[in-house]
């Protein structure tokens, strides 16, 4: 058999048969610009200021996303009849749902405003890149199904809810290569008791697990929950996003008062620096080094600020975190007494205080919210008279996570440690 094998940390050997007209078409997406860009974007952002080994990519854990839809639908198809186009098309929007990502993955999103989704979306339907081209090469429908898992409209709804839902390819494969390349081991749990158990109901359209499978859910839903709240929400990488936010919000600011913001000619970095928005050729043009590059010029800048704080990022001299768990009325206190500390001291608060709430409403580890099925977990309830229900009306487990998490911090110049935390502890 002819096949095209990837070895890979999580899954050891991903394995794509060529004399397929499936596994020729992946093959082809996979050799794509717009696919292999993905290695030069870090699946973790910035994790990497607080786990030194977590430098992987997204180009590999869409790899891996692509290997577990293609598990699930072998497991799928023992007990129901899939559309041959439906598993092309589950696949193939496996492998692509992160191609429309930024530098540094989620956190330029924020900076710069835009949903990765969207980007996604546009690159599939396009006729300019290649993965368009190739899809359509493939198949005249291929890219609008694609573009339809993305988006969350596609039918049946239950396979596009492998791709997007809380129980997908995506998260299960980020789970296990987020823990094990930062060396967390928070994010474990039973991958083969979970594919084993998902099954489709047919009736409603959507999937669920049978009932040997509900403790693996549990097991995956409390390793998201760990990995939230000692990876994803590490004070570490928190601030150096605080220091990145701040340095590119100085260049931006630089730029469209008229002063001079050094950025590489013929690339779309004038046209971010002005706040315009970019076509989708100039976002795919942009990856992690772009960024970097930047940053780097940007350390010699003729402006204290600018200077300092790219400095501060390239040398990880980041910002110090403190959590204000404390009565509203003493924070508010401590965060003016702070403020003005921080100004003493010579620092603009405006760029070296910055309050982190991590969004301005709770994260939820998971929330029944009816409006939105795709973010229910269904599962069998009973053996002799079994009936599919959703899980938190089963597992106190789950409904212990339903709870709403909220970071409150403030970061600020380490400089300024002691002090501050004798405002602290006052």
């Amino acid at each position: 058999m002819a096949e095209k094998i990837y070895r890979d940390s999580v899954h050891n050997i991903i394995r794509l048969n060529t004399e397929t007209a499936d596994g020729r078409l992946l093959v082809r997406l996979i050799d794509t610009a717009e696919f292999q860009r993905l290695r030069r974007i870090r699946q973790l952002g910035l994790a990497h200021f607080a786990y030194q080994s977590a430098e992987h990519s997204r180009f590999t854990h869409s790899l891996g996303a692509l290997h577990l839809a293609t598990r699930t639908l072998a497991k799928l198809e023992l007990g129901h009849r899939l559309a041959a186009e439906h598993k092309t098309a589950v696949r193939a929007a496996a492998l692509l749902h992160d191609i429309g990502h930024g530098p540094f993955s989620h956190v330029i999103e924020t900076i710069f405003g835009f949903h990765h989704e969207d980007f996604t979306i546009e690159a599939v339907l396009s006729p300019e890149t290649e993965v368009g081209r190739v899809l359509r090469e493939f198949s005249p429908a291929l890219a609008e199904d694609v573009a339809a898992i993305v988006r969350g409209d596609f039918r049946p709804a239950a396979l596009a809810q492998l791709v997007s839902s809380q129980l997908d390819v995506d998260r299960m494969d980020y789970l296990l290569r987020d823990s094990l390349m930062s060396g967390a081991k928070y994010g474990i749990y039973d991958l083969e008791w979970v594919i084993k158990s998902l099954e489709i109901d047919e009736e409603n359209d959507r999937l669920y697990v049978a009932a040997r499978g509900i403790y693996a859910v549990e097991d995956y839903l409390q390793a998201r929950y760990y990995m939230f709240r000692q990876v994803y929400f590490h004070r570490t990488l928190r601030s150096a996003e605080a220091v990145l936010r701040s340095l590119v919000r100085r260049a931006l600011e630089l730029f469209q008062s008229g002063e001079q913001v050094w950025f590489a000619a013929r690339t779309p970095f004038e046209k971010i620096l002005s706040g315009e928005k970019l076509t989708l050729g100039e976002h795919l043009q942009i990856d992690d080094t772009d960024v970097l590059f930047h940053i780097k010029q940007w350390a010699n800048s003729d402006d204290r600020l600018l200077a300092d704080l790219a400095g501060r990022f390239l040398n990880r001299r980041l910002f110090k975190a403190f959590d204000l768990d404390m009565p509203e009325a003493e924070r508010a206190d401590f965060l003016d007494r702070a403020r003005r500390l921080v100004e003493n001291a010579g620092f603009d608060p405006a760029y070296y205080f910055i309050e982190d709430r991590a969004g301005d409403v709770p994260y939820y580890f998971y929330t029944k919210d009816a409006t939105e099925p795709k973010k229910l977990i269904y599962v069998e309830d009973g053996y002799s008279r079994p009936a599919i229900r959703e899980i938190s009306e089963i597992s106190a487990a789950v409904r212990g996570l339903q709870k709403g998490y909220q970071i409150y911090r403030v970061c600020f110049p380490p400089e300024l440690r002691e002090e501050i935390a004798g405002l602290y502890h006052r």
